[in-house]
């Protein structure tokens, strides 16, 4: 039993963002892929709060579905803010998600907004000249049970760790507050291992989430929470190890609300739910992986940044400094393949523990489309006929994904889709990293150059 959940998207009001991410929108795609709970997304956009209102209905509390189609998906009311003001003699940028138990706390907190000046209507990610500590105290002085996440944690420009504007350590950008910060998203350029080097990361939960701005791109990260056999209705027998979990995989959980997913993240004992683990990105994949100076050509990995700095030898200027560099600073030790646990489940999906098992584990996916671009030579006609008549015909993405059998991949669409499948699960893909601003390029089947370039671009330290 188990809810996969997305709960860092945007919507239309958005700058840059489809217009196809509207609620009807989001809650059908998201079905498509095997997404149980999804959020709203910017609730502090006016226009958006309106359709809310409008179009959802509450089936528990804090979740909510839509009215004219209450089995579909579920929502949670989450938005993020994005802050820019100055601490420390430092110009920072930091976003930072906001998780709502209720429509009445939205308009609590919008009200305050606009009290502080803040344009609401200008984007539905508003920029605020509030601290990040100061946004904090002031929602949870409007409710208590208001969840605050940093998002996105290692992004250069936008993030608390960021090495543009960030800060480092989470007590720095907080202060006394710090406590109330029960997770950090990973972002797409880090996965949990990178994380877990960190020392004040050790009690937090690492949650991972989409930050969607269109509908393909749902679910291409999320976290995924279980039943927690510490509460005292739990049914027995289906906690870790999670290789022997599957059989529960196609059943969601129904009957939950937003205090059970908050309790989950805030890793409550007694909680009804738990994370179990979150899908994420390869690291590599991510725009902000490697160093580099998008302009000039220039990408370094983390060995090269220590050897040569972070000037850009093209333009004298400096280099978008990336996350693997920014996680090595702050590490309290470097993890290595000692230590470390990959455990497959019986349909061949990896699973990656810390080596004592303290931590909740993770797997590696690629969007599905992507992997039907690469078996139809890169032909998005191609891919997206074939991707809407296997999300018909075998289930859902996740299911495809995470879940099939490889006879029945096979029997449905043929050995190469099964090949692919197969590699991703087992973290055989090669990805070309990525760097200020570039996405790394993902390749799952190699040519016979392909094996000199591994070793050259992925000189990685995690």
């Amino acid at each position: 039993m188990q809810i996969i959940a997305d709960l860092h998207i945007h919507s239309k009001y958005s700058r840059a963002v489809s217009p196809q991410m509207n609620l009807e929108g989001i809650s059908f795609f998201a079905a498509k892929k095997g997404i149980n709970l999804v959020t709203t997304g910017d609730w502090t956009h006016p226009l958006w709060l309106r359709e809310i209102k409008e179009n959802l209905k509450e089936v528990n509390p804090g979740i909510f579905t839509l009215k004219n189609k209450p089995g579909e998906t579920k929502f949670l009311l989450s938005t993020e803010i994005s802050s820019i003001y100055s601490q420390g003699g430092q110009v920072r940028r930091v976003h930072n998600l906001i998780f709502s138990p209720s429509i009445e706390t939205c308009e609590k907190i919008i009200k305050e907004l606009n009290i502080r000046g803040c344009k609401l209507m200008a984007d539905g990610r508003p920029i605020v000249g509030i601290s990040s500590v100061d946004l904090l105290k002031m929602v949870l002085d409007i409710d208590e049970k208001v969840l605050f996440i940093p998002a996105h944690a290692w992004t250069p420009w936008f993030s608390i760790f960021g090495s543009k504007s960030g800060f480092n350590s989470i007590e720095e950008c907080f202060g006394d507050y710090a406590k109330y910060i029960y997770a950090i998203e990973t972002g797409l350029s880090s996965d949990p291992i990178m994380n877990w080097q960190i020392k004040e990361l050790k009690n937090r939960s690492i949650v991972s989430f989409s930050d969607a701005h269109s509908t393909p791109k749902l679910g291409r990260e999320a976290t995924v929470f279980v039943e927690n056999s510490n509460f005292p209705a739990s049914p027995a027998g289906r906690q870790f190890p999670i290789s022997k979990q599957t059989s529960n995989f196609k059943q969601p959980i129904s009957n939950f609300t937003y205090d059970d997913i908050v309790s989950a993240i805030k890793q409550e004992s007694n909680s009804k739910l738990k994370i179990g683990y979150t899908i994420e990105f390869f690291p590599e994949e991510g725009k902000y992986h490697w160093s580099g100076h998008r302009v000039c050509n220039i990408r370094y990995n983390a060995k090269e940044i220590k050897e040569k700095g972070s000037i850009c030898p093209v333009c004298h200027r400096p280099l978008t400094v990336g996350v693997e560099n920014r996680v090595l600073d702050l590490s309290e030790k470097l993890l290595g393949p000692e230590d470390l646990l990959m455990v497959k489940n019986k349909v061949g999906l990896t699973f990656v523990y810390d080596k004592e098992k303290t931590r909740r584990p993770f797997v590696s996916m690629i969007p599905l489309l992507e992997v039907l671009l690469e078996l139809n030579d890169h032909s998005a006609t191609k891919s997206q006929k074939e991707y809407e008549r296997l999300t018909t015909d075998l289930g859902t993405e996740f299911d495809i994904l995470l879940r099939k059998d490889y006879e029945e991949i096979e029997k449905t669409e043929g050995e190469k889709l099964r090949q692919a499948i197969e590699i991703v699960r087992e973290r055989r893909v090669f990805v070309d990293p990525g760097y200020d601003g570039v996405f790394g390029k993902v390749k799952i089947f190699k040519d016979e150059n392909e094996e000199v370039k591994k070793e050259e671009s992925q000189q990685t330290l995690f």
